[in-house]
């Protein structure tokens, strides 16, 4: 159906614009007077000759969704209609992926559809544990409750991503940096020191051999350097679809000395607000665990939650699965055994998120305090000893001049 422009004013005399997909204009004005719009404006949309064309369109970014979400909760709390909630949101969205989206959804709901089956049907936007949060909403009559526990969750997961992001950016910067400078200096500035040297004669000191060596390596081979690097990156992302190659890669990095201890705390801080957030909202606990290892993001995490969802399924408690996985520390197993005794396992699992957020955080600043040092000595290293193998010929030849 075609998309209409409108502009009109409510009873109050506000002034108010947003979009309508209907049959006709007479359609539009129809549906704007049920809203209690008087239309003073209705014009049919252009077509956008690039709608089409999924990787022009705007991606819908996870604060797009939060904000969604607490407009959405707002308007729910005040009383307004589901209906008119989405044609409000619709037409105040400036990002047109969404604008479409929220059309769609709208156009469903009226049509009878559940609010959760109409947001399943977009799932680069609302991914699973959304949309299942959202019929434990609408079953249990909180919507608006629902939709504010989402927006809290969301915030928080995005806040533990930018820690994690600023641990990463400073050294890999500073890594990208140096094998630039190391890369022009051995391809550009070596090679002027070798044909100055080639011109003094004599016998040139180790180190400065080796250097010129590298130098002529680095030149002759860049493009199979640049061929290798393609084809083992590509390789290694091939080995990392499969199961093998995933839950090797995924297992090998929570082991890894710096950065294992770090990444296991924030699976742990993800694992438990996510299951507690469900928890709290009315999901069951076996598909608030489905949803948690689908969403895990590391083959480990995600085989050692499925276990324990099978063995509760069997009987056992949360706990003692979590227990003998090996995963998880000690600590929460037991904060998990308490919440699960005192039947306030989504309040513990809520707590132990918060605790681990601060983990995380500490983590973070220390590993960032340690990196430091190391990446200034790295380079130091590195690029001075180029510079120092360089220079010895010439030193060794002003000693000889001065002797």
């Amino acid at each position: 159906m075609p998309v209409y422009k409108w502009k009109g004013k409510t009873r109050k005399g506000d002034v108010q614009e947003g979009e309508i997909e209907a049959v006709d204009e007479g359609s539009v004005r129809l549906q704007l007077r049920r809203m209690n719009i008087t239309p003073s404006k209705v014009k049919k949309k252009s077509k956008d000759l690039f709608e089409n064309i999924a990787f022009l369109q705007p991606k819908v970014t996870e604060k797009d969704v939060v904000i969604f979400s607490r407009q959405f909760s707002t308007m729910i709390d005040a009383g307004l209609p589901l209906i008119q909630c989405l044609e409000i949101l619709h037409s105040q969205e400036e990002n047109h992926t969404f604008k479409n989206a929220l059309r769609s959804i709208k156009n469903d709901v009226e049509g009878g559809s559940t609010f959760a089956d109409a947001l399943g049907k977009f799932p680069n936007i609302f991914n699973e544990l959304y949309v299942n949060m959202i019929a434990a909403g609408e079953a249990g009559g909180i919507l608006d409750v629902i939709l504010n526990r989402l927006a809290n969750y969301m915030e928080k997961a995005m806040k533990l991503k930018k820690k994690i992001k600023g641990a990463m950016t400073y050294p890999v910067i500073v890594l990208v940096i140096a094998v630039l400078v190391v890369a022009i200096i051995m391809l550009f500035v070596i090679p002027v020191f070798q044909e100055m040297f080639e011109g003094m004669g004599g016998t040139l000191p180790v180190p400065t051999q080796v250097v010129i060596g590298m130098s002529n390596f680095v030149k002759s081979n860049t493009g199979y350097m640049i061929v290798a690097l393609v084809l083992f990156v590509f390789a290694f992302k091939r080995y990392y679809k499969t199961e093998n190659g995933r839950a090797f890669v995924d297992d090998t990095v929570l082991k890894l000395p710096v950065f294992g201890p770090l990444l296991r705390k924030v699976a742990v801080a993800k694992f438990t607000r996510t299951l507690g957030t469900m928890l709290a909202s009315g999901v069951s606990i076996l598909e608030g665990l489905t949803i948690v290892a689908k969403t895990a993001g590391n083959k480990t995490i995600e085989t050692t939650v499925f276990n324990v969802r099978s063995a509760i399924s069997e009987g056992q408690t949360i706990a003692d699965p979590l227990s003998e996985s090996g995963v998880f520390p000690s600590m929460v197993v037991q904060m998990i055994a308490v919440g699960e005794s005192t039947g306030a396992l989504d309040a513990m699992l809520s707590k132990i998120a918060d605790f681990y957020d601060d983990e995380v955080d500490n983590a973070v600043n220390n590993l960032t305090a340690m990196i430091e040092p190391f990446m200034m000595v790295f380079l130091g290293i590195v690029i001075g000893g180029l510079v120092i193998a360089m220079y010895l010929p010439i030193f060794k030849m002003a000693s000889m001049v001065g002797s």
